[in-house]
């Protein structure tokens, strides 16, 4: 046995890791896998001074011809208040219509409308488009604000589900599962220039045994298949069959659709490729005859930003296969990675060409933008809300009012400044120990703000 004193050795172990750490966090250490991406590494963030951060990398992401739409007049419209004269943004839980010019509608006005139109049974379905990150995977929020809408306004299903997905096990409003063999184009991976991104930010490749598989699930407007369609992509000769039933798919429009009736003697929709020249697929919606939808378009780790990335030509003709009538914008939480930034410019200039852009491809279309949740960091200590917060905040509120459309503060509504805290630490638990994502309590509830702040615009308009 060795008589050599090793006492110090956990010392050293200890002193190397941390010399190891610290250079870490001196270089960009993020790494991705699959549809994992990791967050950088900083040891030094709390004696770190705040730089502005580098917008290079974020304006790449927009491409030339979805950036050079036309900017939006910002001035107020003549006879139209300005709601900022009656709430302060940065505290009002409800929402807050913004009007500029030479936008066809602004605010909530044609949404409202639409589901007043509905409700008295001039129109048969309004569709919400909601876009989001992590925050409303597995159809969170979403799921409840679209139960709330559907049992005021009619109709049933759960709208748009992509052909794979990382959250399929993980979501609760419909029975999901796929093969292995769908490759999967995306914002991480874009696809070749011939096939175009799906509206979800995913375009599938089939293999030669692809197949998917979805099942109702027993809760209120989910438990059965009632009108069914297959969103696709340009295709020359591509076979599939719909539970055991051949169709031959066509159509060159950047988006095609496949619709039937479900068979009531089949609740499952099985559909498998069957050969033919390869094409691309982005999903299939759920849908009755009447009512509201709301399609869940998560991504996880995104800005919003990506949404530039969507082809022109692919939002309008989606608007002519599945109308829109309402797009939420919901990010937030991946800008605040380092929670002591305040200055969002970085940010702000490249969304504001991506909200010209959609603002201008669906001009009869009501937009919502909705703030960042509250997100908490740990100083000295304690938990307590990123002072990034509040600045991103008010870049996203100066987004929806240059724009012209609908706002609601997210952050305020869930109570502010320490109120992630409250609800990771409160009885029931409302949030995840990452004091960032909400849990499903969390999320049913926002979906519950939420709606009742739309209702409350609703009854303004038409009660």
């Amino acid at each position: 046995m060795s008589g050599k004193n090793k006492s110090a050795y956990p010392f050293y172990i200890i002193a190397g890791s941390l010399v190891c750490l610290v250079a870490l966090s001196m270089v960009r250490n993020t790494f991705s896998l699959q549809n994992y991406t990791s967050r950088p590494l900083d040891m030094l963030a709390d004696v770190r001074k705040d730089e502005p951060a580098d917008s290079s990398a974020f304006a790449a992401e927009i491409p030339t011809d979805t950036a050079a739409a036309s900017p939006v007049d910002t001035v107020a419209l003549a006879g139209i208040p300005d709601p900022d004269h009656d709430h302060d943004f940065t505290s009002y839980t409800g929402i807050l219509n913004y009007a500029v010019r030479d936008t066809t509608v602004s605010g909530l006005e044609h949404f409202l409308s639409a589901l007043n139109e509905l409700k008295t049974g001039k129109r048969k379905k309004v569709r919400i488009a909601y876009f989001g990150d992590s925050m409303i995977e597995g159809d969170l929020i979403t799921a409840d604000l679209r139960d709330s809408l559907q049992v005021l306004f009619g109709g049933s299903g759960v709208g748009f589900v992509p052909i794979t997905s990382v959250v399929a096990g993980f979501r609760t409003t419909i029975t999901h599962t796929f093969s292995k063999d769908w490759k999967d184009y995306s914002y991480k991976e874009l696809p070749p220039a011939s096939i175009p991104l799906g509206m979800s930010g995913h375009t599938f490749i089939p293999g030669d045994g692809s197949w998917i598989r979805y099942a109702p699930v027993h809760k209120h407007g989910l438990d059965k298949f009632e009108e069914v369609s297959l969103l696709y992509g340009p295709a020359s000769g591509g076979n599939i069959s719909v539970n055991d039933k051949q169709y031959a798919l066509s159509g060159h429009e950047p988006v095609n659709t496949l619709s039937w009736k479900q068979d009531s003697a089949h609740p499952n929709v099985n559909i498998k490729w069957a050969g033919g020249s390869s094409m691309p697929f982005y999903g299939v919606c759920f849908e009755a005859d009447n009512g509201v939808y709301v399609d869940n378009y998560s991504f996880r780790g995104i800005s919003g930003i990506e949404l530039g990335k969507l082809s022109r030509q692919l939002v309008a003709q989606m608007q002519t296969e599945h109308p829109y009538d309402l797009v939420v914008l919901h990010y937030g939480a991946n800008m605040l990675w380092k929670p002591e930034l305040t200055d969002y410019s970085w940010y702000g200039r490249p969304m504001k060409k991506v909200m010209d852009s959609l603002r201008n491809d669906l001009p009869n279309t009501s937009f919502l933008v909705i703030t960042t949740a509250d997100k908490s960091y740990r100083k000295g200590g304690n938990w307590m809300t990123a002072p990034g917060v509040p600045a991103l905040v008010k870049t996203q509120h100066e987004l929806a009012k240059e724009h012209g459309t609908a706002y609601w503060n997210l952050y305020a509504a869930m109570g502010g400044d320490g109120s992630m805290v409250q609800w990771v630490e409160g009885d029931p638990a409302l949030a995840n120990k990452d004091y960032t994502h909400f849990n499903r309590q969390g999320a049913a509830k926002v979906g519950a703000l939420l709606y009742k702040a739309m209702m409350d615009e609703y009854k303004l308009e038409h009660q």
